[in-house]
């Protein structure tokens, strides 16, 4: 039974339990470590790495964009198979424990050991983008089309309240060593790394527990021939997306804009700290606000999706970000990387939440391979994750400068807001758009 609240909050809770891995180990703690640690014997920030001399900021992004290359290329078969043999449950959780358990090995990093930090991070982000595309095609199979924006703004808000909250205890380690007998920055930092595998696999024992287990499609009898059937189901669905035209126009529109969105939120840190000069303790600082103003704004942007639509109210966030890219490249002072950090806020749950939402009332209502169906939305944005982030490392590493890369963010924002404009706007729930 769909919209059951007990079953719609334990949905919400996995926003909880994973999203620490976002804000602690991509966005905040690990970053300004990653950069403190990360250095050669001069303590200079080019380092070698696997033979290869790189300066650290650049091989953090090329980190994370090989990482999402390997997600892109695994989730299409793996959501096949667990569309087709019922077992997505069980692929959701082998991918928590993958990323929890490796952001907990990041307790071992320090200079001596960069390249080993460097694969646990690579897996932890695995692990953490691998379970999303199962959790995400959850949202269709428990609650119904009216309610999909709200319940998907209220789990990135819960996402966002979880991972403040355990970033404010790792925040008292940093800042307030004495409370805790003194230990070092470096200490704190590692400890925090330990914290988020603890929280993130603690708190997703309840969705585990609450979440159905999938429909287990007809199958003949004896086929266990999960693998093979599997990349038949991957056809099939595959087939069916190029029938829909709207599906395709909005992943298409997705994967340029989200190169952006996702862009930016990896990299904001970094940028603060190589390219501002700010101090730790303010970039952590700041990416805790935005956290808070993220929770307004998810909820901002579902309630202004139910009076305009869905795209609509993507384009208003998209047009936002380009205005943040036009401000971060003239960015010169630590105030203004507060005010556009709080305009970053705004707009990243809301354009997060809303396109996860969206996409979720364009694929088929009747299909049970919603796994299939959210493994093309997972790889488009994975896709975009990694050329975006690449591309970003890529010029900066070129030319030098992080802000020539922010102008390259500015033309992807501009031709996804362009893009957009090619689908119809959904107003009234119960009248599916319709995709073909």
């Amino acid at each position: 039974m769909k919209n059951n609240p007990r079953v719609l909050n334990a949905w919400c809770l996995y926003d909880w339990a994973n999203s620490v891995h976002s804000l602690v180990i991509v966005s905040s703690i690990f970053p300004v470590y990653f950069s403190a640690t990360a250095l050669n014997e001069a303590g200079g920030p080019v380092i070698d790495f696997l033979g290869f001399s790189v300066k650290n900021t650049v091989l953090f992004s090329y980190a994370v964009s090989v990482s999402f290359l390997i997600v892109a290329l695994l989730s299409p078969f793996s959501t096949a198979i667990a569309d087709y043999s019922g077992q997505k449950k069980a692929f959701m959780k082998f991918f928590c424990y993958l990323g929890s358990v490796s952001c907990g090995l990041l307790y071992f990093f320090t200079r001596e050991t960069t390249t080993f930090a460097v694969f646990c991070f690579v897996l932890s982000l695995i692990g953490w983008s691998g379970s999303i595309v199962f959790y995400n095609s959850y949202l269709p199979e428990i609650a119904t089309e009216d309610r999909f924006d709200r319940v998907s703004a209220r789990g990135f808000s819960m996402g966002y309240v979880g991972s403040v909250l355990l970033l404010v205890f790792n925040l008292t380690m940093l800042l307030f060593p004495q409370w805790y007998g003194g230990l070092s920055g470096g200490q704190a930092s590692r400890i925090s790394f330990l914290t988020v595998s603890l929280w993130w696999i603690g708190f997703a024992q309840i969705p585990f527990r609450l979440l159905p287990d999938p429909v287990r499609p007809d199958r003949p009898q004896g086929d266990n021939r999960w693998l093979f059937n599997g990349f038949r189901e991957l056809k099939k669905v595959f087939r069916e997306v190029q029938h829909h035209k709207l599906l395709k126009r909005f992943l298409v529109a997705f994967f340029i804009y989200n190169m952006g969105v996702q862009t930016v939120m990896y990299i904001a840190t970094i940028f603060g700290s190589d390219e501002l000069k700010l101090p730790s303790q303010s970039l952590i600082v700041t990416i805790l606000l935005i956290q808070l103003v993220a929770i307004a704004g998810a909820s901002f942007f579902a309630r202004l999706s139910e009076r305009v639509g869905n795209i609509y109210a993507l384009m208003v966030a998209v047009f936002i970000w380009i205005g943040i890219c036009t401000g971060a490249y003239y960015l010169t002072t630590e105030y203004q990387f507060y005010a556009l950090a709080t305009v970053v806020g705004l707009v990243m749950g809301g354009v997060q939440s809303l396109s996860r939402s969206t996409y979720s009332k364009l694929i088929p209502e009747t299909t049970h391979d919603t796994a299939s169906y959210f493994s093309f939305y997972d790889v488009t944005e994975k896709m975009s994750i990694v050329l975006g982030t690449a591309v970003y490392g890529l010029i900066e590493q070129v030319t030098g400068s992080m802000r020539n890369s922010i102008l390259a963010l500015l033309v992807l924002f501009v031709a996804g807001l362009l893009l957009l404009w090619r689908i119809p706007s959904q107003k009234v729930y119960g009248v599916r758009l319709q995709s073909s």
